[in-house]
């Protein structure tokens, strides 16, 4: 970049508390004081926000979610493009984490602008630090889908993931995806539903889903997040023809495709898909 180019502006992805306001990072409110550009997933959430942290803002303040995401991103590119300074900020949490973010984020790499975070809160981190759970490998599946079909699709493809998984789920589907997850997983498949975190009605309960399920039966407020434990070790699967085709089987048994049963045994294997394909439909 020539010395004559304008240098451009900073996207900023700013954390913010997923309960009590006191656990705001320090930088938060510096950020939001100093930015050019405010763009809040819910401006009323953020006016309380700022009442809360004892700031003003000086900078213009602009929605973001998810019905105006994709008109409003270029209008917020433009303006980093200008040399301004934008803090992004969500309605709990980690920017574009199942909140919007992401395309912002895309726009402003393609265009070589600075983007950094204020890092802070996370309801996917707590929710695993406090589940009793393995924490040493996992993963994040956001929201499930809301239709029962898709929903059982999709775990049945997680069926054999043997990381920690974390899920946000909405109360009033709780029920229904613990049911979902106990017919996926098993219901002795152990499980934290993790309700309200860091707020004055912080609740987590732990246990196999079956019983999870019960629980959720009788009804579930707040913000939810469900951590459930990945699957058992599997046994190694032997690499001649009738050992392939056997674990396959045993996969869709259990639920997975034949797509997903065959990637996974070649994985288990350490074979060629295309042999273990070959094999199945032979």
């Amino acid at each position: 970049m020539s010395s004559t180019t304008p240098s451009t502006g900073v996207l900023v992805l700013a954390a913010t508390p997923i309960g009590q306001a006191g656990d705001a990072p320090p930088r938060l409110a510096a950020e939001l004081t100093g930015a050019d550009v405010v763009a809040a997933e819910d401006t009323r959430r953020l006016k309380r926000l700022t009442s809360d942290l004892g700031i003003t803002l000086t900078g213009r303040v602009v929605s973001y979610f998810e019905g105006n995401e994709s008109a409003r991103t270029p209008v917020l590119l433009a303006a980093l493009l200008a040399g301004e300074r934008v803090v992004l900020v969500t309605d709990a949490g980690m920017p574009s984490v199942s909140d919007p973010g992401y395309r912002l984020v895309v726009a402003a790499v393609e265009h070589d602008v600075h983007v950094t975070a204020v890092p802070g809160p996370s309801a996917v981190l707590t929710a695993l630090a406090v589940s009793g759970l393995p924490v040493d490998r996992f993963c994040f599946e956001g929201f499930l889908p809301r239709k029962a079909g898709e929903r059982s699709r999709r775990l049945a493809g997680l069926a054999r993931e043997d990381r920690t998984m974390v899920f946000f789920e909405a109360p009033h589907r709780t029920e229904a995806a613990l049911a979902a997850m106990a017919e996926a997983f098993g219901g002795e498949r152990s499980g934290a539903v993790c309700r309200e975190l860091t707020k004055t009605h912080e609740e987590v309960r732990r246990g196999p889903l079956a019983d999870l399920v019960a629980w959720a039966a009788e009804g579930v407020r707040g913000e939810v997040t469900i951590v459930v434990e990945g699957a058992p070790a599997q046994a190694e699967v032997g690499t001649d023809p009738e050992s392939l085709r056997a674990a396959v089987a045993e996969e869709e048994a259990a639920g997975a495709t034949r797509k997903e049963a065959i990637a996974d045994v070649a994985r288990r294997a350490g074979v060629p898909k295309r042999e273990v394909y070959d094999l199945v439909h032979r």
